[in-house]
């Protein structure tokens, strides 16, 4: 395991760390694998409850599962996905349930290259009253950047649409008065990341 106390609290920097470290060792194919001593894990999560390290607030796509490219176990990180890695009601307050109850000081936006998501919100297909939700959810991150580029189809205008949209999904965690308050007593960090598929590397935003 990565850490030596699934119960301890663990501050934003050093989930921070964590997370980096868990992605080095996934990106180079050293992971630690199956808890050794997962019977035991899972009979201490179910007693004395969880105290995870981390939030992470990624894509629902089936090719960035955070534990696995995370390199963590039952019990590290508390995770919520949906396609476009969007934000609805129901997402912030997952998180501000993490943050708040669970003394989570570090929240990560997750999203990916290649997002079928975004791609998607770029064309104006009709795709139903449900994915549409999802769409309009991510059209207008990006309407100051599809007014100022004439070539759409292009993958630098797609990668930029995509970490638009993650930073989007940031901004509107930090309006929540929840999440405010951890923010403004700084025992909380919100930090915007994007996995790449092909290398399997998390780059974390400045």
């Amino acid at each position: 395991m990565i850490r030596d106390n699934l119960l301890e609290q663990t501050d934003s920097m050093r989930a921070l760390e964590l997370l980096k470290e868990g992605n080095r060792r996934f990106v180079e194919g050293r992971t630690q694998g199956s808890m050794t001593n997962i019977a035991e894990v899972r009979r201490l999560l179910a007693q004395k409850g969880q105290v995870p390290f981390a939030v992470i607030l990624g894509c629902s796509d089936s090719r960035v599962p955070p534990e696995v490219i995370f390199d963590v176990g039952a019990g590290q990180i508390f995770v919520v996905r949906t396609a476009g890695n969007v934000a609805d009601a129901t997402v912030i307050g997952s998180v501000e349930y993490a943050v708040e109850h669970l003394c989570t000081q570090l929240v990560v936006i997750l999203g990916h290259n290649k997002c079928g998501a975004v791609a998607a919100a770029i064309g104006d297909g009709d795709y139903g009253p449900n994915i549409g939700v999802i769409i309009s959810e991510i059209k207008p991150a990006i309407e100051n950047l599809r007014a100022s580029d004439a070539n759409e189809d292009s993958t630098a205008f797609l990668q930029e649409y995509e970490d638009k949209n993650i930073l989007n999904t940031a901004a509107k965690l930090t309006k929540s008065t929840i999440l405010q308050k951890h923010l403004t007593d700084g025992t909380l960090k919100i930090i915007c990341a994007k996995y790449d598929l092909e290398t399997g590397e998390v780059y974390f935003f400045k």
